[in-house]
């Protein structure tokens, strides 16, 4: 297994489209299909579902995706840090960006962490939400703070609102108003895939979050839907299929307990960062100043 299969599957995954990420790659549409099937073999699983109008990946195929981009990413690190010992230089700049209502908390968090470590330069950025995203994934900023709304259902399961959970209409949570992470334990869960990279991450990470990473099953919109009709699962799904939802007849949205609704704030850093103390030290000056604003 070399990197640049690595890189082409990342791009494949990406983009879900055989021509393009070859074009984005620069090897030919047949190399790439041939890159694709030697993973499969060496990978021993079926990562990517072929058809003449699209590319999907297989559960086997996203677990693999995010195995490919971490690698890929530890491996820029890596680059990075031996260029700074054989040049014996180091970072000595860092970029931040961050939203407007976060606009009381990084510049005071900045002037703190400057007292501490002056040699360190700093550059602030003030960005709308969708920038900051792209800025961050494009590894133009080191680190990225915002406030994003946060909705609960029930006491413990909050959730970005850019999420929406739902089940059938004949689920047994269907009309419950407080819904807790123990009341999901007994049921399998659906995740529907969403074209935003943002959006993604966010699905992942709430995932995660619901302790349900390990066994939960992906797919479109329509084979999630499809799959609640027939059973007791719960499904996750990104904002943008809100409608979809509302519109089908066997199918409800979980409540959201809008007195629970409150903003959360959301630091990030970028993964051609290496971590160090002096990073460590920016991150919880950055959260402390939160917790104090917010009292």
């Amino acid at each position: 297994m070399r990197f640049e299969q690595l890189e082409q599957f990342v791009a494949l995954g990406q983009l879900r489209h055989f021509r393009q990420a070859a074009e984005s790659t620069r090897i030919s549409t047949s190399a790439l299909t041939r890159s694709i099937q030697t993973l499969e073999d060496e990978m021993g699983y079926e990562l990517v579902k072929r058809s003449t109008r699209s590319v999907k990946l297989t559960t086997e195929g996203e677990l693999f995706l995010t195995y490919a981009q971490a690698t890929l990413d530890e491996l820029e690190t890596t680059k990075k840090r031996l260029y700074q010992s054989v040049n014996g230089c180091s970072d000595e700049k860092l970029v931040i960006g961050y939203t407007t209502k976060a606009s009381a908390i990084v510049p005071v968090s900045c002037g703190q962490f400057l007292a501490q470590y002056p040699h360190v330069k700093i550059e602030m950025q003030l960005q709308e939400p969708s920038e900051l995203t792209r800025k961050l994934q494009l590894g133009e900023i080191d680190i990225s703070v915002c406030s994003q709304a946060i909705n609960s259902i029930g006491t413990d399961i909050h959730l970005p609102d850019q999420l929406i959970l739902f089940v059938s209409k004949n689920h047994p949570l269907a009309n419950k108003s407080d819904i807790s992470k123990q009341d999901l334990t007994d049921f399998a869960m659906y995740g529907c895939f969403s074209q935003s990279k943002q959006v993604q991450a966010m699905l992942n990470e709430a995932i995660e979050g619901l302790n349900k990473t390990s066994s939960i099953k992906v797919g479109s919109i329509e084979q999630v839907m499809d799959g609640l009709c027939k059973s007791h699962h719960f499904a996750i799904a990104s904002i943008e299929h809100a409608n979809t939802v509302a519109e089908h007849p066997d199918l409800v949205q979980l409540k959201t307990n809008k007195d629970l609704l409150q903003e959360q704030l959301i630091v990030k850093t970028s993964h051609h960062v290496p971590q160090g103390d002096h990073i460590n030290q920016l991150l919880s000056l950055i959260k402390k100043t939160a917790l104090s604003i917010s009292e």
